[in-house]
């Protein structure tokens, strides 16, 4: 979903003279939000360390304080340890924006880098002035330090792309790469067209060679990408990033020998596959951090690796509420290695001061169900139906479904839903689910699966769902704030025909429901994905869905449901 900006021109910049780093100094560990001193918002964030020992962040054009209207183009901050930030200006002004950009055009998702004494910016341009609008590209700007002063190049570095039918490809999001013989690469793209690379110049500023597909469209964006034990590891934000309290963002990675790829996850499964590959990095872990996404890795003076990232707190999502720009402050985490891949926090996500971290290890050990149906004789008399699909029968040991032409999200509700209630304290729900979307084809947005269920429009729903050409485990929240409708999702790992489904619930210290995702594709090898919460005080019930059209139409076979007490 495209973000909207509006850049105005007219500001000043500002150049803060930098003091000397107190290296010798204890060094504090990063506590999120690490903006909160400086900026209420500071999206799709690049960090580099400086000559003078500085470490240097750049983010997205926003304001920067909640109320103060007008965005920094390309804002810079300044750190001596990756936890204490400083502003210390823009890398845009209205003097020296680039000219091929149009005056209302966003500067998006800057990715910084060097060659020799030269600092480079790549950043995003969503509007040219080479064509009729919405044509973005990806520009490069120079500069002999950190702060500037930085030249634009004069031209998009990789130009608007056309698409196939009309419009132009996004090119968001540019990141730098030198291989392992010292080839600068640039990634690029987003999911209108997928993720790309092309080989550059030694000083970075010319494409030099033919760019290569390294992701399919409609999953990944937001690239970045590291070379550790001899392989190349992309990661890769998949879903949405700027759905205020449903942002399901989220960050996946994939490895290969070549930085052209391909790519493949833990699994094996490809990023270019219909059915999408990727290996969970971070997700929303239950705490107050949503939309966990767009990174950049570096690496301290003393090894070790760190995941710099964007969020959104769930209950403040809007810069100025109760709607407005998405309010994303930097957050930075330990970024750790497990059997050759990575993961935020060993596998606990985004870190929150104050809160509790809760394992959910419990969820992997649950043993004798406390009650299973295996839709053996009828419907148990637990089951009720939310408007009743008649189409949906018991034969042959299972639940066969047909996909409704109908939905749950919006306001029209007319998907059927079959739902039991939930029993107090934690669970763990499952169910083994088969259905035939094909793959490669459009086919909007065919869909099944669990759902947890508070109301029309206040549900999870974890489905093996069509997504144009992509096939995906979509985790979706559909909530009501301040007077409408959010409705936003998570991914989690591709599915197979035939697909294992969970969802662990917990009551946390407050009282709030938390619901964690997990998949299988053999019903005994989990990889447990994000979490939605719903209120303290709701009783959310738990059931099945299966819709999202009929054309042509598919059938979901649940074979049961069963259910394991903690």
């Amino acid at each position: 979903m495209r973000r909207l900006l509006a850049v105005l021109a007219g500001l000043t910049l500002v150049t803060v003279a930098a003091p000397a780093p107190a290296s010798a100094a204890p060094q504090p560990t990063p506590r999120n939000p690490v903006t909160a001193g400086v900026a209420d918002t500071f999206a799709d964030p690049a960090v580099i360390r400086g000559d003078d020992g500085y470490w240097y962040a750049y983010g997205t054009s926003d304001p920067l304080r909640s109320g103060e209207g007008t965005p920094h183009l390309l804002p810079i901050l300044r750190s001596p340890d990756l936890a204490r930030w400083s502003y210390v200006g823009d890398a845009f002004i209205a003097a020296n924006r680039p000219a091929w950009a149009t005056p209302t055009a966003g500067l998006w998702a800057p990715d910084i880098r060097r060659a020799g004494d030269t600092w480079l910016l790549y950043y995003t341009v969503t509007d040219t002035t080479l064509n009729a609008g919405d044509d973005s590209a990806i520009g490069v700007a120079t500069a002999p330090g950190p702060t500037g002063p930085w030249t634009d190049s004069g031209a998009p570095l990789v130009g608007p792309r056309p698409a196939p039918g009309g419009g132009f490809l996004w090119t968001f999001d540019p990141a730098g790469l030198v291989d392992a013989s010292g080839q600068r690469w640039l990634y690029y793209g987003s999911y209108f067209g997928g993720i790309w690379t092309v080989p550059l110049s030694s000083d970075g500023l010319r494409v030099t060679g033919a760019a290569t597909q390294v992701t399919i469209d409609n999953r990944y964006e937001g690239a970045y990408v590291v070379r550790r034990g001899g392989w190349y590891y992309l990661f890769g934000s998949a879903a949405n990033c700027c759905a205020g309290p449903t942002t399901g963002y989220s960050v996946f990675a994939g490895r290969s020998k070549s930085p052209t790829g391909p790519f493949v996850d833990r699994s094996g499964a490809s990023l270019l596959d219909s059915r999408v590959g990727g290996t969970p990095v971070i997700q929303p872990n239950g705490n107050r951090w949503i939309g966990t996404g767009h990174n950049a890795v570096v690496t301290d003076e003393r090894g070790r690796d760190w995941f710099v990232y964007h969020a959104i707190d769930r209950d403040v999502p809007y810069l100025d509420e109760p709607y407005g720009i998405n309010r994303r402050p930097m957050l930075i985490d330990r970024l750790d290695w497990h059997g050759g891949w990575p993961t935020v926090r060993g596998g606990e996500w985004a870190s929150d001061p104050g809160a509790r971290d809760e394992s959910w290890r419990w969820a992997d050990k649950v043993r004798k169900p406390v009650w299973s149906d295996d839709f053996t004789a009828g419907l148990d008399p637990a089951w009720s139906w939310v408007r009743l699909d008649p189409d949906a029968v018991v034969t042959g040991g299972a639940l066969r479904w047909p996909t409704q032409a109908a939905d749950l999200v919006g306001t029209v509700n007319d998907a059927g839903v079959l739902l039991r209630d939930a029993p107090a304290g934690d669970y763990v729900v499952e169910t083994k689910l088969t259905i035939d979307l094909g793959v490669d084809t459009v086919r909007n947005y065919q869909q099944a699966g669990l759902v947890v269920y508070a109301g029309d429009d206040d549900f999870a729903r974890l489905s093996h769902v069509a997504i144009w050409n992509t096939r995906q485990i979509e985790y979706g929240r559909e909530l009501p704030y301040a007077g409408r409708l959010s409705y936003g999702g998570m991914v989690e790992t591709p599915p197979a025909d035939t697909t294992w489904l969970r969802l662990a619930h917990r009551v946390d210290a407050t009282g709030e429901h938390e619901y964690r995702a997990a998949t299988s594709l053999d019903g005994r090898h989990w990889t447990w994905g994000g979490v939605w919460t719903f209120p303290a005080g709701v009783t959310p019930r738990i059931g099945l869905v299966s819709h999202g059209g009929d054309n042509p139409q598919a059938t979901a076979r649940f074979d049961y449901v069963r259910l394991w007490r903690r």
